[in-house]
């Protein structure tokens, strides 16, 4: 997925100048079917070889920097380098693009969002997953969420729609779910860039009515990056075209729209903590 967004960048910023396939390679020194295969996302790009691309095309240094964050996983470990065993292979790929991310959207119909999510109740999510056979795979998922969580939520901003269904169903039993509210709404206090949203049940049919959660990954200084993580069983679906992104930011506005007010959220939190 991430070859596939910095190559899909790449063309678009090649026809943009004028440049063809030929010069391109002119660029890297290389043959025409290799920035072809780059820019399909068949075969990756080393950082330095993006670097000269980027330059030539006239890209922007902070846009460049996106870049350069999403298509390497070298340089200094990231968070998720102890927990790769753990981690599906699209799963990996999308909290390193989160990583580079200066904006996240997520919507989640019936569970708490992993980013705001107590270690109590992830721990009753991991014991329900098919996919863990063991216990120590089941505590590795667990702090491989919170050491997300504390990478991720500082200097991000963050929208959050919850259907109210994800209130309702009782995760790990009262006590957990008591905590996991609580705790909402302290991050809500503490954290000045997250804004979550109820969407209530009385909303009725909404813009996401067919969808469980999705999440829309923004980029800093590059409006024309995003890309649209729809979660499954199976591994995520990625999204990552101009039109499709456009089309579930707008369905996220639709979805603000029909939310309760951020206030009022916090006042339905709040009140459920009693």
């Amino acid at each position: 997925m991430r070859r596939r967004l910095v190559g899909g960048a790449l063309r678009r910023y090649r026809e943009n100048v004028g440049y063809a396939l030929e010069d391109a390679a002119r660029v890297l020194e290389c043959d025409r079917s290799k920035i072809s295969r780059i820019e399909t996302g068949q075969r990756g790009i080393r950082p330095k070889e993006l670097r000269e691309l980027l330059a030539e095309y006239g890209v922007p240094d902070s846009e460049q920097a996106a870049l350069l964050a999403i298509a390497s996983r070298g340089g200094p470990p990231g968070w998720w380098h102890p927990y790769a065993d753990v981690l599906p292979g699209t799963y990996l790929d999308y909290v390193i693009m989160e990583s580079a991310a200066s904006e996240i959207m997520t919507y989640e119909a019936q569970v708490v969002p992993d980013l705001l999510q107590t270690d109590e109740y992830a721990r009753a999510i991991a014991a329900a997953e098919p996919g863990y056979a063991t216990g120590g795979q089941r505590e590795a998922a667990v702090a491989a969420k919170a050491a997300r969580r504390r990478a991720v939520l500082p200097g991000r901003r963050l929208s959050v729609i919850l259907g109210e269904g994800a209130l309702r169903q009782a995760v790990g039993g009262p006590g957990v779910m008591a905590g996991q509210i609580s705790h909402l709404v302290r991050l809500i206090d503490d954290f000045p860039d997250l804004t979550v949203q109820v969407l209530p049940f009385s909303a009725g049919a909404h813009a996401a009515a067919g969808s469980g959660s999705l999440a829309i990954l923004r980029f800093p200084d590059a409006p024309s990056l995003g890309v649209v993580y729809l979660e499954a069983l199976s591994g995520g679906v990625y999204l990552e075209s101009q039109d499709d992104v456009a089309r579930y930011i707008r369905a996220f506005a639709l979805l603000r729209a029909a939310a309760l007010s951020a206030s009022d959220s916090a006042r339905l939190l709040s009140g459920l903590r009693v």
